[in-house]
């Protein structure tokens, strides 16, 4: 039984870098329930400008702001945002609170993860590691914008032109609208980690160039069958808007996987 006292040191070591993240979300999270930003106009040399500041206000706090302003941008106009129960505006900031906080946890968790298993990798594998750790931020924001600008308002715009033709009128539970709206800026947020993912396995020496090129039709089909499952319809034409950008994330990464794989390769040596 010696490696259960073994274990223990890393246990606590992870544990307390576990609260480490845990804490860095839950004062994020908070920060949104508890404080109202407030609109400050200010002049900054180069013309008028509308800085916010923070000031507390836990009924009308940042996570309403988002709901309202993400209510404004996303719901179609001849669409009504309701709550059918009490809570339910409640919890649905806490949700939009909690993703903002794992969202700027997220920087937190890399820095422990990459310190926890930092003695357990090799240098090349650490490296591979650094070099997708700033992109990784990009892509996440990135994937998030594409579905809140493009993919979110087409879809509402075409599954509640259903209701229209029906002579319907359309109520939306509050709930259900933020949920909808975070699942798919999750969905999109990681799936644009994808080319990222190849390349570190590549540049770690784990997985070769070739193999993402010899099963890329497998990894298409994949991609459509995942595409229609997240999607709530069953049309077939929403799925597109998500497996159309992972397939070509996925021939990035094919291309990004060359490269990675061509710098390892060691150069030709000169014969004295």
């Amino acid at each position: 039984m010696s490696w259960i006292g073994g274990a223990g040191p890393h246990l606590d070591e992870l544990r307390r870098r576990a609260v480490r993240v845990a804490a860095a979300a839950g004062i994020a999270a908070a920060f949104l329930l508890t404080c109202h930003a407030e609109p400050a106009p200010a002049d900054l040399g180069w013309g008028p400008v509308v800085l916010y500041y923070p000031v507390p206000d836990p009924l009308d706090n940042m996570a309403a702001q988002i709901t309202d302003a993400m209510r404004r941008a996303l719901v179609p106009p001849d669409v009504q945002l309701i709550q059918t129960a009490p809570g339910q505006a409640f919890f649905s900031q806490v949700y939009i609170a909690a993703l903002a906080g794992a969202v700027v946890a997220a920087p937190v968790a890399a820095r422990e993860a990459a310190a926890f298993l930092g003695p357990a990798l090799r240098a090349r594998e650490i490296g591979a590691g650094r070099a997708v750790a700033a992109p990784a931020v990009g892509l996440f924001a990135a994937g998030c914008a594409f579905s809140y600008i493009v993919v979110v308002p087409f879809m509402l715009e075409f599954l509640y032109r259903y209701g229209d033709a029906a002579g319907l009128v359309t109520f939306l539970n509050v709930i259900d609208f933020v949920t909808f709206v975070l699942q798919f800026l999750l969905a999109f947020g990681i799936s644009f980690q994808l080319p990222l993912a190849m390349y570190a396995a590549t540049a770690a020496g784990m997985v070769p160039a070739a193999f993402w090129r010899r099963n890329a039709r497998y990894a298409m089909l994949a991609i459509v069958v995942f595409g229609a499952a997240v999607t709530p319809d069953g049309s077939g034409i929403t799925m597109w808007f998500i497996a159309g950008p992972m397939a070509g994330l996925y021939l990035a990464g094919i291309a990004a996987t060359r490269r990675a794989e061509g710098r390892r390769r060691p150069g030709p040596t000169l014969k004295s």
